[in-house]
């Protein structure tokens, strides 16, 4: 009764009562996709979380993602949020969206969060984790998660250089193509490379911040991958970020091949709230 009193005296007020907005959070296996945001030919994570959810609930509903993962990463903890009017629980939503989805993405957790919220522009931070498997033979295990280098690394080299990336810098360099008039100054609070276990020969780069660029952390990765060759000195990340695409004539970025996206993959954003 209440709400067709509210619905005859105000339709938006009944109309926002009658929907709800909730996010999710999500792992997904990106190699058999082309990124997370949408696309018109090929599959996306996006795309698939949008037809479960209509088949699920027979609504045509568009979700936000925290963050738009490059082409055949990988996550750990995505977040997407978006509006619906089913009742349904949001028990109910994380067992019929993981029934509809492909085995490679699962709904790990639903929350019914405030009308406002944003996934995207709401995130204080977002972790990042790129693997590299670092020894002379190549491996059948790891082969879609990590990158696989040869060379030997001086990972301590590697995370000297990675503190120069830390504090907020303009990193346009590491992303050519961001828009030019869109700001590309970011605030790093760690960028660190470490061993993660001498049998496997894994090598973790891990860089937290409140947003990157397209291609940002690969272009970045790669030119810490030099500094472990010993093909540049620990501090031309400082060199690089202080004077830009060309150092004196002895870095070009462009010139260093961008790390594969399989080794990439996103492992948390924050929220001032729990989400």
């Amino acid at each position: 009764m209440l709400q067709e009193t509210v619905s005859s005296s105000n339709p938006s007020t009944a109309r926002e009562s009658a929907t709800k907005r909730l996010a999710l959070l999500v792992e997904y296996e990106g190699t058999e996709y082309a990124g997370f945001q949408l696309q018109a030919t090929e599959p996306t994570i996006q795309g698939e979380l949008e037809k479960a959810l209509y088949k699920f609930t027979g609504e045509a509903i568009r979700i936000r993602g925290a963050s738009r993962t490059d082409s055949g990463a990988h996550a750990a903890g995505q977040v997407v949020d978006f509006e619906t009017a089913s009742r349904h629980d949001t028990e109910t939503f994380i067992r019929a969206l993981n029934h509809y989805l492909p085995h490679d993405i699962r709904v790990l957790e639903s929350r019914k969060v405030r009308s406002g919220f944003n996934s995207r522009r709401d995130a204080l931070s977002r972790t990042y984790r790129y693997s590299i498997l670092n020894r002379p033979r190549p491996a059948s295990l790891y082969r879609q998660h990590h990158c696989w280098i040869p060379a030997p690394l001086k990972i301590e080299e590697m995370n000297l250089a990675a503190q120069h990336l830390t504090g907020i810098h303009d990193f346009r360099v590491f992303a050519p193509s961001h828009p030019a008039d869109r700001s590309s100054i970011r605030q790093v609070f760690r960028w660190e490379v470490t061993l993660a276990t001498e049998q496997h020969s894994s090598v973790i780069i891990e860089c937290e911040a409140n947003g990157f660029m397209r291609h940002q952390i690969r272009r970045t990765n790669a030119v810490l991958v030099e500094v472990g060759k010993g093909n540049l000195p620990a501090d031309s990340v400082k060199a690089i970020l202080d004077k830009g695409q060309d150092c004196t004539g002895r870095i070009n970025v462009d010139a260093i091949p961008t790390l594969p996206a399989k080794g990439l993959c996103l492992m948390e954003v924050k929220y001032p709230n729990p989400w």
